[in-house]
């Protein structure tokens, strides 16, 4: 006779998607650091808030997270895990290609909390847009600080790099990826521009064999991307932190790299390039035309999957 334990047993499933706490955990872990609030509008968007708010409260009682209270801010929590949190999550399959330095103090997080709150900003239009449109973008197709070797032992960091899945009214999927720039208005115009220049060099760079070492697989032929890439992800700027008039010059400059700089024009040429202002994709949507396509000299703006 088959006992309920036997039967439950062997109609045991586990289960296909993390629990709430879980999920924070990782968008937590992912970032570094986050608001409430942008941990709502990624993961619960449309469900009463207090399922977070209770998440986070369990989860700084077992000594994984804690927050800080963010400047004239109302109050504005942003979490970021605890030393024993980053233990925990070290070996989260989101975490693998992720940098070991998680911010683990208050002092820490004060010091890194508006430049990397103003990227999950970004990650979360993206999100949201997504979500409206039916398309696929979900809490791990984001993932912040990501470097690849230029040669001549530099890199070039990628402030994210973003996979998104647009589902077209012909009902194609189509698949985007994108490196993603977040500029705060705190560096000046043209070093924001040279940073198309480190594109430039990822987008050519061949790596050379050294005689007597083995052969590393991303020495078989071609440009060292298409070991991680199928097509060289598009370059997004996003800008914030200014006026009006201000960005519009942080724009100009971009176009005027990409047109001027030989290596950056072919750049422009192969692979899309384009720039928005955080505020406009926040309350227009992702897909709405704010996009400025910066190898055109033109002043049309267009939806980011039109470039």
């Amino acid at each position: 006779m088959t006992t309920t334990s036997q039967t439950s047993q062997r109609h045991f499933v586990p289960a296909t998607t993390e629990d709430l706490a879980h999920q924070i955990l990782g968008m937590v872990a992912q970032h570094r650091m986050v608001t409430t609030q942008q941990l709502y509008a990624v993961l619960l968007p449309g469900r009463r808030r207090e399922h977070i708010s209770r998440a986070l409260s369990r989860l700084r009682k077992s000594a994984l997270v804690d927050f800080v209270v963010l400047p004239a801010s109302s109050g504005t929590r942003a979490w970021y895990l605890t030393e024993e949190g980053a233990a925990l999550t070290r070996h989260l399959p989101q975490m693998a290609d992720r940098p070991s330095y998680p911010v683990t103090s208050t002092s820490a997080a004060s010091l890194r909390s508006a430049h990397t709150l103003t990227v999950v900003r970004a990650h979360a239009a993206f999100a949201t847009t997504a979500r409206r449109r039916g398309d696929e973008h979900g809490p791990w197709d984001w993932t912040p600080e990501v470097a690849h070797n230029v040669g001549d032992g530099e890199r070039v960091i990628a402030d994210a790099l973003m996979y998104y899945t647009h589902h077209a009214d012909n009902g194609a999927r189509v698949k985007y990826r994108a490196f993603v720039e977040v500029d705060r208005a705190t560096m000046s115009s043209e070093r924001l521009a040279s940073k198309l220049i480190d594109y430039a060099r990822f987008h050519h760079y061949e790596p050379q064999p050294v005689a007597g070492r083995r052969q590393r697989t991303d020495l078989l032929g071609g440009p060292a991307w298409l070991r991680w890439y199928p097509a060289f992800p598009r370059i997004l700027f996003i800008l914030t932190g200014a006026g009006a008039v201000a960005l519009s010059h942080r724009i100009d400059d971009l176009r005027a790299m990409v047109r001027e700089h030989p290596t950056v024009a072919s750049l422009g040429r192969a692979v899309p390039v384009a720039a928005a202002v955080l505020e406009d994709i926040e309350t227009l949507g992702v897909d709405a035309p704010v996009w400025h396509c910066l190898r055109s000299d033109g002043g049309q703006q267009v939806p980011w999957s039109d470039l």
